[in-house]
């Protein structure tokens, strides 16, 4: 039989009154094996999440020249390089663009959402073995940044964790973009209320978006995830630097530092070494300076006595799909499959 992909339409009460007012009832996305169908089998489950301005069902995106995750799980299965397994697909897409997957008085409580509903759900519908050696996070890009926030934080949820240029090492990822964004802001008017014109005009429709429409979105999606301020009238964050001068503000900045996985190596290496599998890898090219974030990070395990498996390949942050053929491989290998 061939694998299956099947969406169930979940209510979410953790996401009910969340602050941007984004839905509440999303589609969570299941990628079957093969033998599902024919089996009693019951079977470890992977949660891929996505990268800022992603969410679920695009994994599924048809393209004539690469493939969506279904034929690439389907390839490595019939070629054996992978054993059989569930993958998970949430939707977390917020107005800002995407999610960092943590609690957020700016966003929501994403975190809950993926521990106390999506799993429970996953769980109660299909045949998964549910115990956390079974169970591995992996993500790209800001769904890196969650899985190494998620696995650190809940190991006895996720016994296995795999990274592609994921969010660390905030001074080489965020603050180069700083500048763009403020000057990029400008066109919007000045100060607060330039933020507040670029949210009002660019964010919750479909229009064409400008140049430099993503430097702004990560920044604000950024500081939304990493300092919060419900109490702001223009929009409810603080950001990290002065609107005009552009110069830091340490108490705002040291907000971001603290969900910085680099910093956070130390005080949760005892949560690291319980899991069964780490691996990381960035392309020597990103954009973004993410390499440098994950040599730090694997430094830092290897400075604690944590395992791991970092790669490096000659890419940029964009279109790296083809590196899940090999942390797939390496989820199989360390999957406990009873």
């Amino acid at each position: 039989m061939p694998s299956e992909v099947i969406a169930i339409s979940y209510k979410s009460e953790v996401l009910r009154n969340n602050p941007l007012k984004d839905p509440y009832k999303r589609d969570i996305i299941y990628y079957l094996p093969p033998s599902y169908g024919k089996s009693d089998t019951k079977y470890p489950v992977v949660y891929l999440i996505s990268g800022y301005t992603g969410y679920g069902m695009m994994n599924m995106n048809v393209n004539a020249y690469s493939e969506n995750i279904q034929e690439r799980l389907d390839r490595l299965i019939k070629t054996k390089q992978i054993k059989e397994m569930i993958v998970v697909m949430p939707d977390c897409m917020t107005l800002y663009g995407g999610n960092q997957y943590i609690n957020s008085k700016g966003t929501g409580n994403y975190e809950d959402y993926l521990l106390k509903e999506i799993i429970p759900c996953t769980d109660e519908n299909f045949r998964t073995i549910p115990k956390a050696n079974s169970r591995c996070i992996i993500g790209k890009s800001s769904g890196g940044y969650g899985a190494m926030w998620l696995a650190m934080h809940h190991p006895d949820v996720f016994g296995l964790m795999a990274t592609h240029s994921g969010d660390c090492a905030f001074e080489y990822c965020y603050l180069p973009d700083f500048p763009k964004t403020v000057i990029a802001l400008e066109n919007y008017g000045k100060g607060d209320k330039a933020v507040h014109n670029f949210i009002k005009t660019e964010l919750g429709n479909k229009k064409r978006k400008p140049k430099a429409f993503f430097d702004i979105l990560l920044t604000i999606g950024m500081a939304a995830h990493y300092s919060p301020n419900p109490k702001k009238k223009e929009y409810n964050f603080d950001l990290p630097f002065d609107l005009n001068t552009l110069e830091i503000i340490p108490e705002i900045w040291n907000k971001w530092l603290k969900y910085d996985p680099v910093r956070l190596v130390d005080k949760y290496k005892n949560n690291l070494k319980k899991l069964k599998m780490i691996f990381i890898d960035c392309g020597i090219r990103d954009q973004f300076n993410l390499y440098a974030g994950a040599r730090i990070f694997a430094d830092k395990l290897k400075k604690n006595g944590i395992k791991y498996i970092h790669q490096e390949f000659d890419d940029t942050h964009m279109n790296i799909q083809y590196r899940y053929d090999v942390s797939f491989k390496y989820i199989s290998e360390n999957f406990s499959y009873r």
